[in-house]
């Protein structure tokens, strides 16, 4: 199993934060959960549980949209399709970015 701790639009190798767009925001947080699963040998079929942090409940619609489009769901087949969830609105998040996400994975 593997235990993502909460990630952030920090773009690697720098201090800088995507920011402005929520959606390019979502973009970078999960490109930077699959770059955490890719080396553990792993990748997002293998998710088992998110856990999505809001500066406002309002982004849910975009942050939704980018982080699905992160997931293959293959109805009928027997994939996996999405990983259980729950997002939640909180004060404040670490550098005041606007999305926080972790994530459970298990091969």
């Amino acid at each position: 199993m593997l235990f993502i701790s909460g990630q952030i639009a920090l773009i690697p190798g720098t201090a800088d934060l995507v920011s402005g767009d929520i959606k390019a925001e979502t973009n970078q947080v999960m490109k930077n959960l699959k770059a955490i699963l890719t080396e553990a040998g792993m990748d997002f079929s293998h998710v088992v549980k998110t856990t999505i942090f809001l500066s406002d409940m309002a982004l849910f619609g975009d942050v939704n949209e980018m982080y699905g489009s992160f997931f293959t769901v293959e109805t009928g087949t027997g994939g996996a399709g999405y990983p259980a969830r729950e997002t939640v609105a909180v004060k404040g998040l670490p550098k005041n970015v606007n999305v926080e996400i972790s994530m459970i994975a298990s091969k």
